[in-house]
């Protein structure tokens, strides 16, 4: 897309920049104005770009100040920014740049929401039974995206650097994500795109009378999911981070944030999180309890969320992130093999990129993160 004059980059409100989301079809709910309020050791700054008068793309940027050097900081857009990615990128980022420099800003990091490869649930499927295969990387994908790999090449070809680590998992947010496309298609079709384990264990939580609800009770939600933590081995967040994203995303758009309860018997044996921005749905987070695992309370919410974000007229649910692993012997593959079970396919995108903007002081923080 080209445009009458350069493009200019400057701050927008919360509310000018809440009403360019909403006219878009999709947007991570990482780049609304409510989510600087739920990140609360960062400072938020909505930026706009403009053609003019014109207001062409917007951005949330999440400042971290570097330590003993707080007036210079990390300018971090995830998934982000939202801007036309289809043409010459230099001509968004450049101004982008050169607005956060003059601002303190010591190095960009973003995470173009821009695919690259596809792989279907199938090709999943026959990855992890194969010993030769050890990574999605190593089959070939089923789509790819002639966008993704030019972005690509312009980030690298401009001194961005890439910040995705191998096994998808970083400080950052993940390359690789799980999505069930939902355009077009009926419950059905869904039911018949997922593999036999997961629509035996939707109908026997049916059958065991699991009611799922949308409710408010985070407190409960919080109990379970710390219990998910111990048993799972990873760091629970805290209560209040939960209380805050809820408040910060309910007071933005009233459907924007949901919590999902399954109950068998009166006992809480699952709960998840939904987020929706437009027509893009996310399972944000999950719980589970250990006793009654065989109601099945987890597949139960994830059907009831599948099919309110197809109700709702999404394009896609995501599952969020996964690591490229194929590997069996990997304890990270059953992630990958419980989300491949939903039909759905595994997506590789651009990920996240830094471009230094006062290297030393980039590569002193840089020596921080890897210490820390």
């Amino acid at each position: 897309m080209s445009y009458r004059t350069a493009l200019t980059v400057r701050p927008i409100s919360a509310a000018d920049h809440l009403a360019f989301v909403r006219a878009q079809r999709s947007v991570s709910f990482l780049q609304t104005p409510a989510w600087a309020r739920v990140k609360t050791e960062w400072r938020g700054e909505s930026l706009g770009w403009y053609d003019g008068p014109r207001l062409v793309g917007a951005g949330l940027v999440l400042h971290r100040p570097v330590p003993r050097l707080d007036r210079y900081t990390l300018a971090y857009l995830p998934e982000g920014p939202v801007i036309d990615w289809t043409g010459d990128i230099t001509a968004w980022l450049d101004p982008l740049a050169a607005h956060l420099k003059a601002h303190g800003a010591f190095a960009v990091r973003l995470g173009p929401p821009v695919r690259t490869d596809t792989w279907s649930a199938g090709q999943v499927k026959e990855g992890l039974a194969d010993p030769a295969v050890t990574r999605l990387t190593g089959l070939s994908a089923q789509w790819t995206d002639p966008v993704g790999a030019r972005v690509t090449r312009a980030l690298r070809d401009a001194g961005w650097l890439p910040q995705s680590p191998a096994d998808g998992f970083g400080v950052g947010h993940p390359q690789f994500k799980y999505e069930i496309p939902l355009t077009g298609r009926t419950e059905d079709d869904l039911l018949r795109g997922m593999n036999q384990l997961w629509r035996r264990n939707i109908k026997k939580a049916a059958r065991e009378d699991v009611q799922v609800t949308v409710g408010t009770d985070l407190k409960a939600f919080h109990d379970l999911y710390v219990h998910t933590a111990g048993r799972d081995r990873f760091t629970p967040r805290p209560l209040p981070y939960f209380t805050t994203m809820f408040a910060a995303l309910t007071a933005e758009d009233p459907e924007r944030i949901s919590l999902y309860q399954a109950h068998h018997q009166g006992d809480l044996v699952a709960a998840a999180v939904l987020v929706r921005v437009g027509a893009h749905a996310w399972y944000a987070y999950g719980a589970s309890a250990t006793e009654k695992r065989e109601v099945r309370g987890s597949n139960a919410c994830q059907w009831a969320m599948i099919r309110d974000a197809l109700a709702a007229g999404c394009d896609v649910y995501d599952l969020r992130g996964i690591t490229p692993t194929l590997d069996t012997g990997d304890p990270h593959a059953g992630l990958i093999q419980f989300k491949a079970g939903t039909g759905g396919r595994a997506v590789r995108y651009v990920g996240e990129w830094d471009l230094p903007l006062r290297p030393m002081l980039y590569r002193a923080f840089d020596l921080y993160m890897k210490r820390r």
